[in-house]
């Protein structure tokens, strides 16, 4: 089995009772079928705690006050691991903040940024993010896996990773032809033309896919009323998803009306939109350059986890649009905190909104499917409908098929 790991996977240590926090708390820990065996083979005085702190038929912890964990004590320490040791840990709280996607001879484990030390650690991290390979026994066999496909995933991942890491080119740049990538590779998975993938890679690579680029982000970058419909909508699509912390909800009310104001859809809200956003993008370069690298970071974290899950559903472009769109979203959740803060933002502002971002969306797989749909349906503005269909009649330059 080959095993990858990101190059600041050792740097990660829990800070438990000091994290700011708990991941014992705010949502239902599931318990793996074998933990829950052996928690029923326990005998002694911690027998009875277990009996009444553990949804034996649905398999969860019971929580109390503030969805914090039965087993949860006042000095955010886990009384279980205090009683039975680090073994007696069930595998969701053994493994977290760890993630697992599982291919055919593959186990690509990342550090969640749901939680706050591995979202310090990764916005922190001033150089390229890597990721390490090492071998390990245990393959394990998986259905309908098809091996081609994703072994094209896995090359265009790459390819991605290296232009977001090109950092002589801005980061708009950057992010747009990964997204012209993930389409044009989007369109030929779909049409079952897998080998034609390898010119979609070279293509993105060279000057004139450069130069088209950067032609599509000046004809829509001053756009604002385009801009600002597409931020809020995609806003808007939060309150779509499974809730999975009740102070979630009142959180974007407060950042909407910030972003956006009234219900009220007028030309008086767009502008002052606008002027807020010029004047936020002015503040971040002179106050916090390193923003651009700490995108930079989210990408590669978004494309790295969930885009070669294609190879089960077929949604490469949507993985890709899913990424760009939450940074976008926890941007615009940093405007609102900025404006609620009279304009002053600093580094444990931009921890908060990303771990509690990552919480939503990420720790829900209805709401991973959900973003998903949406992504397929609601294309970013300068890839809407009629410009992919443009595009592919061959209306706009070769660069593109």
């Amino acid at each position: 089995m080959l095993y990858t790991i990101p190059d600041y996977y050792q740097n990660f240590k829990c800070t438990a009772d000091q994290c700011e926090d708990t991941c014992c708390a705010g949502w239902q820990i599931a318990i793996d079928r074998k933990s829950l065996v052996r928690y029923g083979k326990v005998t002694g005085k911690f027998r009875r705690r277990l009996n009444r702190s553990i949804r034996w038929l649905e398999g969860t912890f019971k929580q109390g006050k503030d969805g914090r964990c039965d087993f949860l004590n006042e000095e955010n320490l886990c009384d279980l691991y205090s009683a039975l040791g680090k073994e007696s840990l069930c595998r969701t709280c053994r493994l977290y903040p760890r993630h697992i996607e599982e291919f055919e001879g593959v186990r690509e484990i990342t550090l969640s940024i749901s939680c706050p030390e591995v979202a310090r650690i990764l916005l922190k991290k001033e150089e390229p993010a890597r990721f390490l390979e090492y071998e390990k026994e245990g393959e394990e066999a998986y259905e309908d896996f098809d091996l081609l496909a994703y072994s094209k995933l896995a090359e265009g991942r790459e390819v991605m990773l290296d232009i977001l890491r090109m950092r002589e080119l801005g980061l708009e740049l950057r992010a747009g032809l990964v997204l012209a990538l993930a389409h044009d590779m989007q369109v030929r998975l779909k049409k079952g033309e897998v080998f034609s993938c390898d010119q979609v890679f070279e293509r993105y690579q060279k000057e004139k896919a450069r130069e088209f680029i950067r032609l599509k982000l000046m004809e829509s970058g001053d756009n604002i009323e385009e801009r600002y419909a597409f931020s809020r909508q995609m806003f808007q699509n939060l309150y779509q998803l499974e809730l999975l912390r009740e102070d979630w909800e009142s959180h974007l009310r407060e950042s909407e009306y910030l972003l956006y104001g009234s219900a009220d859809d007028s030309q008086d809200g767009r502008d002052a939109y606008g002027k807020m956003h010029q004047d936020f993008a002015a503040w971040l370069t002179v106050n916090m350059p390193e923003w651009e690298i700490q995108c930079e970071q989210l990408l590669v974290y978004f494309i790295y986890t969930y885009f070669c899950g294609a190879v089960y559903d077929g949604r490469a472009y949507a993985k890709i649009q899913m990424a760009a769109v939450s940074v976008m979203l926890i941007y615009e959740m940093l405007a609102a905190r900025w404006r609620k803060n009279e304009k002053q933002l600093d580094f444990e502002d931009v921890v908060e909104i990303v771990y509690r971002y990552s919480r939503e969306v990420e720790h829900s797989d209805r709401n991973l499917e959900a973003m998903e749909q949406m992504m397929e349906e609601q294309l970013i503005p300068w890839f809407s409908k009629e410009r992919c269909k443009e595009r592919i009649e061959g209306k706009e330059g070769k660069i593109w098929m």
